[in-house]
């Protein structure tokens, strides 16, 4: 088996007002955004756009437009999965893209078990991890500024 990079990117698929979150199959109380590392020779933007349509189907070429919003974060690897990595690397580096949909869209599930398409604050409260946490934390502060937002193409 082939050591995980420990570079990966997190795509926040959200409408105005809502933010989609997939259940995980190894931990039904585990809901997260679309992530995944890396693999070898791919670009942050390929990573993203291959996680999303692994796992849900969505396809760029659709009109889609899948934005690298310039945030990062740098967390712990899980003891439990350091063995996929390199012997040594404890840390891996997540990089936040931004998928904006008119409206709730019907996803296809492979890896996950449910999706669900929750108001900002209740998506906030359910993430799991404190990245995909902090992630819908900037979407709330942009909604709340005014600011322009991603879209479509």
């Amino acid at each position: 088996m082939a050591f995980k990079h420990p570079e990966s990117v997190l795509v926040l698929i959200h409408t105005p007002d809502q933010v989609l979150l997939l259940q995980r199959k190894d931990n039904p109380d585990f809901w997260q955004s679309v992530t995944g590392s890396l693999e070898p020779g791919e670009s942050r933007m390929q990573a993203a756009a291959r996680e999303l349509e692994e796992e849900t189907g969505l396809r760029l070429d659709k009109g889609l437009a899948l934005v690298e919003t310039g945030h990062k974060v740098r967390f712990e690897i899980y003891p439990r999965w350091r063995h996929r990595y390199r012997p040594g690397v404890t840390h891996n580096w997540e990089y936040e893209f931004h998928l904006c949909v008119p409206e709730p869209l019907e996803v296809c599930l492979s890896e996950h078990l449910a999706q669900a398409w929750l108001p900002l604050e209740q998506a906030r409260h359910q993430a799991s991890s404190w990245t995909n946490k902090e992630a819908i934390d900037r979407l709330i502060n942009i909604r709340n500024s005014g600011e322009e937002t991603y879209g479509r193409s």
